[in-house]
Order: structure tokens, then C-alpha cells, then sequence
């Protein structure tokens, strides 16, 4: 276990020495990729109004986003009256997403716990 423990250390050092060499290197490449999404001059204003803009256009999505909520919620009424066509991928499929909605649901709950594992989970 010490020498798992040697070579993880030696690793993380290199690690560490080959972002000191190349982090900048690697950093400016990237902005010189993204200039256009850059806001120059970066100022107080331009960010409280990009932040606004972001604010409200994610705003405006809201209905667009809640008549594909309805739509999606009666493609699942029609589906719960034609039970009796259902095929097993179609059960199948339902069953994993209920419980990949349980699996987050514990996944919340733990986070909020400050990732404690007490309680009636464990």
C-alpha cells in the first residue's frame, strides 16, 4: 500500500510540473480559439448586462419548455392506456428511467446532506 501510495505522489508530481510548464502555454491557445466569445473591455457593466440577457432569454424559454413538458406527459397518458400493447423494450425503458429519477433523488439527498452517508440510505 506505501509504495501504491509512492507512485500516486511521484505521478501527481509530474502532474503538477507539466501544468506549471504548459498550463500558460495551454491557457492562451484557448482564449486566442474563443476571442470571439471575449467581451472587450471587461467591464462591471457589460457582465451585469450579459448576465441579464442570459437571465431573461432563459426566461422566455419557460413556455416553450413547458407546452414540451404537456406533450411529453400525454405521449405517457397514451402510452398508460395502451398498457396492453406495451412491449417489454418499451417497459424496460420506462423501469430504468424511473430508476435513474430514484438513483438522483438519493444522489440530491445526499449532497444536501454535505455528502454524509447517515441515515435511512445506507
Amino acid at each position: 500500500m506505501a509504495s501504491k501510495l509512492v507512485q500516486l505522489q511521484s505521478k501527481a508530481v509530474q502532474a503538477s510540473k507539466f501544468v506549471s510548464k504548459h498550463g500558460s502555454s495551454y491557457f492562451k491557445e484557448l482564449l486566442e480559439k474563443n476571442k470571439q466569445y471575449v467581451q472587450d473591455p471587461p467591464t462591471i457593466e457589460k457582465c451585469n448586462l450579459l448576465s441579464k440577457q442570459l437571465f431573461y432569454t432563459r426566461l422566455a424559454s419557460i413556455p416553450g419548455r413547458t407546452e414540451a413538458f404537456w406533450k411529453e406527459l400525454d405521449s405517457v397518458k397514451q402510452l398508460w392506456k395502451n398498457k396492453q400493447d406495451m412491449k417489454v423494450e418499451d417497459a424496460g425503458i420506462a423501469a430504468l428511467f424511473g430508476l435513474e429519477c430514484f438513483c438522483w433523488f438519493c444522489v440530491g439527498e445526499i449532497a444536501g446532506r454535505g455528502f454524509t452517508f447517515t441515515g435511512y440510505y445506507v
